[in-house]
């Protein structure tokens, strides 16, 4: 499980590091003069008042598109580890795959693919309504 972690990470890491990137060159420059201005004279505080407020919609998008990927992982664990051993690495897609592709089971498959669905569209609707608050679209 180590492993599928760190491969996780690993291939998820350059894609969000380049949206945070691109979410830090849209903040103007001029809001750092300004809180500075305002009595934040240390990097941290700039970072606390300014960076992080404005990067509130990228952080959103990062969120929702890591937890999609993150839910739909299916092609390590079939290449690494076929969800063995004794079914310690098994995920729901790959079990969807063995009930239809393996097993020939294609009703038991469909109804582990509605479930996916909706375990999926259920976190994505949390988390967009417990994050939207603190975002701030400016």
């Amino acid at each position: 499980m180590w492993s599928l972690a760190a491969i996780g990470i690993w291939e998820n890491l350059g894609f969000n590091l380049v949206l945070f990137l691109a979410g830090l060159t849209a903040i103007p420059r001029e809001m750092y003069a300004a809180a500075e201005v305002d009595g934040a004279p240390s990097a941290w505080e700039r970072f606390r008042l300014v960076t992080w407020p404005m990067l509130g919609p990228t952080t959103l998008f990062v969120l929702t598109i890591t937890m999609i990927r993150s839910v739909r992982v299916f092609d390590t664990v079939k290449v690494l580890t076929q969800g063995g051993p004794n079914r310690a690495s098994e995920v729901l897609l790959h079990a969807m795959y063995l009930e239809g592709f393996t097993y020939f089971r294609l009703g038991y498959s469909a109804a582990i693919t509605l479930v996916f669905l909706a375990i999926v569209l259920a976190l994505m609707w949390l988390q967009t309504r417990v994050l939207d608050k603190r975002v701030h679209y400016g």
